[in-house]
């Protein structure tokens, strides 16, 4: 086998870009054996491979170069376990956080299968568990910007990250309810999933029964839906008990296509 070898070579060999090994001997975590002064070109011995080999494996367990660096440096197992059970810490978290982001990902395809496969404008009794909302009371008028309640709704809650589609609702007030008044809304809400985080306090929705009805078209397509949901309730004797949560489940966030637009409708009631 021979001495030195080129660094296009170990390049080769590693499976490690040139460019990453120039910055490496830049930023003295590994120099080349020499340098030739002529030609500038960097040669490595095969004394060198073993502390590669540990770059690639503490870099391949995502540990900072900083860090990789303090290790060569200190070339202590003390320091190095140290470093690892950190890292062990950080992976834990990243996982977890990963997760979550599955949980979410999982829940919005069940919700979007659900709202294409249930039948429209059909009033269905369901049991819902608790929900956790970021809720801001804010009068809407049907037809005005949603936009600018949904931005002051993220800013009162500290919401940073992007708003999954679907989970963000509006509502209208039970009087308004009984006074079959649709056009004004009197809050804006989103739904919390597991490992959302606010700045405000939130607001716990019990585990309740609904009258639901799902149907095509937006918003603003919601009123001719009320008046069925509270006709229902009237002729049956049932007692609306809250506000109505109402959520655009598939909308031009999802779709080009006006027909496939669904919109859900809850209305809390008792027997």
């Amino acid at each position: 086998m021979k001495d030195y070898f080129t660094i296009g070579e170990v390049s080769k060999l590693f499976d490690i870009k040139v460019a990453t090994l120039r910055y490496y001997d830049e930023i003295g975590l590994l120099h080349p054996a020499y340098m030739d002064e002529k030609t500038n070109y960097r040669y490595y011995s095969t004394q060198q491979f073993e502390r590669l080999n540990s770059i690639k494996y503490l870099r391949a367990l995502d540990l900072s170069i900083s860090k990789i660096i303090d290790f060569f440096t200190l070339r202590d197992i003390d320091s190095l376990v140290s470093m690892l059970k950190e890292q062990q810490d950080e992976v834990a978290k990243q996982k977890r956080n990963l997760e979550l982001i599955e949980k979410k990902i999982s829940h919005r395809i069940m919700q979007i299968e659900d709202a294409v496969h249930t039948p429209l404008d059909e009033i269905t009794k369901i049991k819902l568990p608790e929900m956790r909302l970021a809720y801001l009371r804010h009068q809407y008028v049907l037809g005005e910007d949603l936009e600018h309640p949904i931005t002051e709704l993220r800013n009162n809650f500290g919401i940073k990250g992007g708003v999954f589609l679907g989970k963000i609702g509006i509502s209208i007030s039970m009087a308004q309810l009984k006074a079959y008044n649709f056009a004004t809304y009197s809050s804006v809400f989103m739904v919390l999933e597991e490992g959302d985080q606010v700045d405000s306090a939130s607001v716990i929705i019990p585990a309740r029964e609904y009258l639901r009805i799902r149907f095509k078209g937006t918003h603003m397509d919601a009123a001719h839906h009320y008046k069925k949901l509270l006709n229902f309730i009237k002729d049956r004797n049932y007692k609306l008990i809250d506000d109505s949560i109402e959520i655009t489940i598939i909308d031009s966030g999802l779709t080009n296509d006006v027909e496939k637009y669904v919109t859900e409708i809850l209305l809390p009631y008792k027997r």
